[in-house]
């Protein structure tokens, strides 16, 4: 019993390993993309080169990240307001505005090197 406690969780990531390629092949015939019926449509079923690959991975990033950077400038002011001068929590409250600008700039930084490359590349 004792050994079951030590390793369940290797037993659990073992099992996934194993049960949730057996999941993913189950269903083997086409399905038409229907998002309104229920099914998942492949967001990557039209791209044919890599610049495609990677202007649809940076737009699903930019998708999912500007919503995130959003909540963490809320979220850093919400830290300055409840702050109420105390030194060591305007300090965390910095130091979080400070890596959520830094997210941020990375963020829109990749999409412009992105577009800068691409557009170079069509030029050629």
């Amino acid at each position: 019993m004792n050994f079951i406690k030590k390793n369940w969780s290797k037993f659990v990531l073992i099992s996934y390993a194993f049960f949730i390629p057996l999941i993913s092949w189950a269903d083997e015939h086409a399905v038409t993309c229907n998002p309104a019926g229920g099914t998942i449509c492949n967001p990557l079923q039209n791209t044919t080169s890599i610049s495609e690959l990677i202007h649809n991975v940076l737009v699903g990033m930019l998708t999912l990240g500007i919503p995130i950077v959003a909540l963490a400038i809320v979220y850093s002011g919400f830290l300055f307001v409840f702050a109420r001068g105390n030194t060591e929590k305007l300090t965390s409250a910095k130091k979080t505005l400070m890596y959520t600008l830094i997210g941020a700039a990375i963020l829109l930084g990749s999409w412009a090197i992105a577009k800068l490359i691409s557009t170079t590349v069509n030029a050629l």
